[in-house]
């Protein structure tokens, strides 16, 4: 095992490579718009996992993971050759589902500011089918409760009333 901090650098390191190989070496028709959006590497740094999005369809992005695939020889290589580490960690790509995800987030979030607007503006002309305020308030309590009374009733220290007698 190895040190968390140096994993990161190497996983970091990975990324830029294969971004950088992605943008200038790879000449692959079947590579679409893809981004590199995160590297993961095992503790032991036998096994790194590439994160990329494809702007693009369903069949582009099916594309674009058969030609990462039939590349991977060729970017793991240049990997160690930049990397510089004894053994080269095997190379997973797999497709990100974050900006998916998100897509997904932004549109239940509109959805609910719609329905919030449409309940807004039926709850405009609405009227409280009791009072405005049903709560009674506990000074509103003491008057009414002294009322009754007459006015001869004394608090204690537990709460409760006693009539003077």
């Amino acid at each position: 095992m190895v040190d968390a901090a140096r994993a990161r650098k190497l996983a970091d390191r990975i990324q830029q490579v294969v971004a950088e190989m992605l943008e200038r070496r790879i000449k692959d028709p079947r590579l679409g718009f893809v981004t590199v959006t995160d590297t993961r590497i095992t503790p032991d740094l036998r096994d790194a996992t590439v994160y990329y999005t494809v702007f693009g369809s369903e069949a582009e992005r099916a594309d674009t993971a058969a030609a990462l695939e039939s590349a991977k020889g060729i970017i793991r290589s240049e990997v160690g050759r930049q990397t510089g580490v004894r053994h080269t960690p095997t190379l997973t790509f797999s497709h990100d589902p974050l900006p998916d995800n998100a897509r997904h987030l932004d549109e239940l979030l509109a959805e609910a500011r719609a329905r919030d607007e449409e309940i807004a503006k039926k709850a405009e002309g609405a009227v409280h089918a009791g009072e405005a305020d049903p709560y009674r308030r506990p000074d509103e309590e003491d008057d009414e409760a002294g009322d009754d009374l007459g006015g001869m009733a004394e608090p204690t220290t537990d709460g409760a009333r006693r009539t003077a007698l």
